[in-house]
């Protein structure tokens, strides 16, 4: 679907602090990158969605934030609650309209995604969150294990995910890396997937093996999004970086 065909909804048409970030971010990003988008359907015109993106170069968020605000909604993403406490950079998150995320026992964890649901629906926003946590320790680059934020805050509000699957930011950023500039606009591979089913009632308070099964399918669906852009097959398993003696990191 082309994106001159979209319906840009009132929080990139009216004014607000994302026309100054996209006034400078989107020029920049458009020397280092061509972004080609597919998909584009698949993100809702208007109303909230969890948009579930994988994770393998610290510029990804960049690249998906770029996306979204060219199909004409508002990257928000989920951000870690002591970045809000720092002076101006809390300012600037807060007038972006981003989420704070903060550490939690699994006993709070549904109460903050039914806050972070019910925000979500009363503005008609939608937020960005990367259920992998932190970059994948996966030694290829595919998705790792996920983590259950991204589905309790859908099902908590009936939200959709939506998964979506970015490839070519390792020219421009290496996992751990350095930034690469030359040759200027590599080509990068933006595809959004149909929203992911989940089988969970809307509202519910989900037992562990109901969040771990629900996770798994995201990741699944971004996996396969992933496979399709690499013309090759996901692993059939996951990586636990656990499992290999690798600390995990983030909270989501």
């Amino acid at each position: 679907m082309s994106t001159s065909r979209r319906r840009a909804s009132p929080e990139k048409t009216k004014p607000s602090p994302f026309w100054l970030a996209a006034a400078i971010v989107v020029p920049a990003v458009g020397l280092l990158a061509r972004i080609d988008v597919e998909g584009a359907e698949h993100l809702p015109e208007s109303g909230p969605y969890v948009l579930a993106p994988n994770h393998y170069s610290e510029f990804d968020p960049i690249v998906v934030a770029v996306a979204t605000w060219r199909l004409g909604r508002a990257p928000r993403f989920m951000a870690k609650e002591s970045l809000f406490r720092v002076p101006v950079v809390g300012t600037v998150l807060r007038g972006l309209g981003m989420i704070p995320v903060s550490r939690t026992t699994s006993a709070s964890a549904a109460g903050q995604a039914i806050s972070q649901a019910a925000e979500l629906v009363s503005d008609g926003r939608g937020v960005i969150v990367y259920p992998e946590g932190s970059l994948t320790r996966e030694p290829d680059l595919w998705p790792m294990r996920g983590k259950s934020g991204a589905v309790r805050v859908a099902v908590a509000g009936d939200i959709p995910v939506i998964p979506v699957a970015t490839w070519g930011v390792q020219q421009i950023l290496p996992r751990y890396g350095k930034l690469s500039l030359w040759p200027l606009r590599k080509r990068i591979r933006v595809r959004f997937g149909p929203r992911v089913e989940l089988p969970e009632t809307a509202g519910a308070t989900l037992a562990p093996a109901q969040l771990v099964a629900a996770t798994d399918l995201v990741m699944g669906r971004i996996s396969g999004l992933l496979g399709e852009l690499r013309g090759e097959e996901p692993p059939a398993e996951r990586w636990n970086p656990g499992q290999h003696g690798q600390q995990e990191t983030g909270r989501l």
